[in-house]
């Protein structure tokens, strides 16, 4: 799907999403089509709401890949409702490792459900924008739909 940023990939199995890729380094007239499926369908309509500020909520099966500590920070980053962010330092206390921070980000790093784990609502400490997967141009976009007042004034 073609998202303002670039093309996503969404991928799907056993009746869940499995992943959902940044493509910004392939051209999306490149990519093979997918084949439809009815979750793959539901998961693109979704995104497309949620980009276009409609959706606040997904409501969509999801089976991320990963350790059980990189499980543990998904479910600490889907409890970060829309509109609202969090330090890495605040997600590692959330999961009982205070001092996990770099564990964190690198968790934040290998997310592989892009957007609906919503990954981009972790923040530095101090209120900077850190990595992501999808360039930091793609973070501000993203925190700037959901908290248009974030980077004014």
């Amino acid at each position: 799907m073609m998202a303002p940023f670039g093309p996503l990939r969404i991928v799907a199995a056993h009746e869940a999403i499995t992943a959902i890729h940044f493509e910004h380094d392939r051209d999306a007239s490149d990519s093979e089509p997918a084949k439809r499926h009815e979750l793959l369908d539901a998961a693109e309509s979704q995104l497309n709401e949620y980009l276009e500020g409609k959706r606040h909520v997904f409501d969509m099966p999801l089976r991320p890949n990963g350790t059980e500590f990189q499980r543990a920070v998904y479910r600490e980053l889907l409890t970060i409702a829309f509109g609202e962010t969090r330090s890495y330092s605040d997600i590692a206390r959330a999961v009982g490792r205070p001092d996990a921070v770099r564990a964190v980000g690198a968790a934040n790093g290998r997310n592989p459900i892009a957007i609906v784990i919503p990954c981009h609502r972790v923040i530095g400490k101090n209120g900077s924008l850190t990595g992501y997967g999808g360039g930091i141009e793609t973070k501000r976009w993203l925190l700037d739909l959901e908290m248009p007042s974030l980077f004014r004034g």
